[in-house]
């Protein structure tokens, strides 16, 4: 399974394919579409956390409608750059990952694509874009953010291609 930052291994990436962003969090996960040419990125939506098997089912049913080629993974990095508890959290999940591929629509002896893409201050620019421009009630806000912080890591992702 390639998992690697995003500069590592964008040329083994799959193309054409649909790339799926993902904003992993405690209670929710979210997530975003990219077009077939990967060059725009379209919120999908939030999947409520529950246990992971449930979550993997919810994440392949996704997959498999939009015939998600690869993933790019929101990479939580504390503000100096180093790795913390919500990186080993995002690489617990996508290690899991490797253990249901039935769920997630993974053909046997095929690998996955997983990169990780830096998110520093994705969910902040998302409330912010939220709050100041688009005036957007706190209750909505919780419900578009999780989304729009996976269209704002997978078309960071897509315009570094």
């Amino acid at each position: 399974m390639p998992v690697g930052l995003l500069k590592d291994i964008y040329t083994s990436r799959p193309y054409p394919a649909r790339l799926m962003g993902v904003d992993f969090g405690t209670k929710t996960i979210g997530l975003a579409i990219s077009n077939a040419d990967q060059t725009i990125a379209t919120p999908l939506q939030a999947i409520s956390r529950t246990k992971i098997k449930s979550d993997m089912q919810a994440l392949g049913n996704l997959a498999k409608a939009y015939e998600v080629g690869g993933y790019v993974f929101g990479w939580p990095l504390h503000m100096d750059g180093s790795r913390g508890a919500s990186c080993d959290r995002v690489m617990s999940f996508i290690d899991e990952m490797s253990h249901y591929p039935q769920e997630l629509g993974i053909t046997p002896g095929m690998d996955m694509w997983i990169a990780l893409w830096d998110e520093r201050l994705s969910t902040s620019a998302v409330d912010d874009f939220l709050i100041h421009t688009a005036d957007v009630s706190r209750k909505r806000r919780r419900d578009v953010v999780d989304k729009l912080a996976a269209q704002h890591i997978l078309q960071g992702a897509l315009d570094s291609f």
